[in-house]
């Protein structure tokens, strides 16, 4: 019994003698590869510092429109008799292009005409009524004189001599009267002869002619339909004056207003014409904002020229406003600007690698790929930026030099760190 004992006891010090020896086989093969590790030199993306020109823009959408469009209405009511243009139409100022049926209008200048006439002969009755008081009048006032003379001379009785002063008043007054009916009379006339000159233009206006020389691009009416002129003319037509000079209206965010000066060069293209850059300039920026669900944008006119005619109203433009371009200038990849090495002193989460100097330029980090196993830390001003590429200088940095843009494992978007400061292109 005392034998088996013994024989057990040895067993369990056996294993766990070597239970001791794996374990520390293990800690050590951990401490070997954890130092290996530690002690790897990182790999690194690089770019050279390279010369070029940067060019920064603002992008938004337009549609393109005549420079002029004309809207044509009708000032009066009445059917459509005849239509002489059509979409598509050249037309010349003046030209007629459609006829509202005049035949009620026609009425119009007859009965004015009529009635203008009547006025006429009425003013001439009224003058000869006028003439004939007036001559009663005067015939009144000679037989009161006579009298007059007769009753001072004692001929005649007083009362003879006041039914002739009484009988001169009344055909007086009459014919003031008379005469003051020649003065309506000559009122009506004008009365008259303006409602037939207004009966006239109305006429005149079934006949709608183009206002100025263009392209007819809208129809809104047809042949036998009825247009109703009331506080608004209808719409009849629509006229560019020039396709071979086009513009677009874009909308650019309050944002990038700023940088979007008048007389600055664009491009822009439209999907009829895939892979076709048009050029343009930016001619006018409206003061007045718009707002849309909360977001403010101000209307810019870009000027563009249409020789070929193929530029149609009503395209989406896709533009490009350049704002800013920097001919030999040192730039980096804009990754370069957003590195920082794993060793690298912390910053608060999500702090740009850029910043705003006292001078009120702004200043970033890079880091330059040298011989020893630390990447070299350089300060630049940071200046322009197309969105890929920005602008850099430095009295230490020359064309060639090699900068870090991310570790091996990394695709170059560092997630500790934020996209360059500086004047942007989108």
């Amino acid at each position: 019994m005392h034998g088996l004992i013994k024989w057990l006891h040895n067993c369990l010090r056996s294993h766990w003698l070597w239970g001791l020896a794996g374990l520390a086989v293990i800690l050590v093969g951990i401490a070997t590869i954890v130092s290996l590790n530690g002690n790897a030199t990182p790999q690194y993306r690089t770019a050279k510092v390279e010369k070029g020109s940067i060019t920064a823009s603002v992008a938004a959408s337009g549609t393109l429109s005549p420079v002029v469009s004309v809207q044509v209405g009708s000032q009066i009511s009445g059917q459509i008799k005849e239509l002489y243009a059509d979409f598509n139409t050249e037309v010349k100022q003046g030209q007629l292009i459609a006829q509202i049926d005049p035949e009620t209008y026609q009425y119009k200048v007859r009965q004015a005409q009529a009635d203008l006439d009547a006025s006429r002969a009425q003013v001439m009755m009224q003058r000869a009524e006028a003439a004939r008081h007036a001559v009663n009048a005067a015939n009144a006032k000679r037989d009161y004189d006579r009298n007059e003379q007769l009753y001072q001379k004692g001929f005649i009785s007083i009362g003879a001599r006041d039914t002739s002063h009484t009988n001169f008043s009344a055909l007086a007054e009459q014919a003031k009267s008379a005469q003051a009916q020649v003065a309506v009379a000559e009122s009506s006339i004008k009365q008259k002869a303006a409602a037939l000159a207004q009966a006239k233009v109305d006429l005149e206006r079934t006949a709608i002619r183009a206002p100025v020389d263009g392209v007819v691009i809208k129809r809104s009416v047809d042949r036998g339909q009825t247009v109703a002129a009331s506080l608004q003319a209808p719409e009849l037509f629509i006229i560019a004056e020039n396709l071979t000079d086009m513009q677009v209206d874009t909308s650019i965010d309050e944002a990038e207003i700023g940088r979007v000066r008048e007389g600055q060069k664009a491009s822009f293209t439209v999907d009829a014409f895939a892979g076709r850059t048009f050029e343009g300039t930016v001619k006018r920026i409206r003061k007045s904002a718009q707002t849309v669900s909360n977001v403010v944008t101000y209307m810019v006119e870009l000027a563009t020229e249409n020789p070929d005619k193929i530029l149609l109203p009503g395209m989406t433009a896709n533009v490009r406003i350049v704002t800013d371009t920097r001919d030999n200038v040192l730039r980096v990849p804009n990754a370069a600007l957003r590195f920082r090495p794993a060793n690298a002193s912390r910053k608060k989460a999500g702090a740009p690698n850029t910043a705003e100097n006292k001078r009120g330029t702004l200043s970033g980090n890079i880091y330059l790929s040298g011989e020893g196993k630390e990447p070299k830390k350089l300060s630049v001003q940071v200046g322009l930026t197309d969105g890929t590429m920005t602008e850099v200088s430095s009295p230490e940095l020359k064309e060639g030099m090699e900068v870090i843009i991310s570790t091996a494992n990394q695709s170059g978007n560092n997630t500790s760190t934020t996209r360059p400061v500086g004047p942007r292109m989108f």
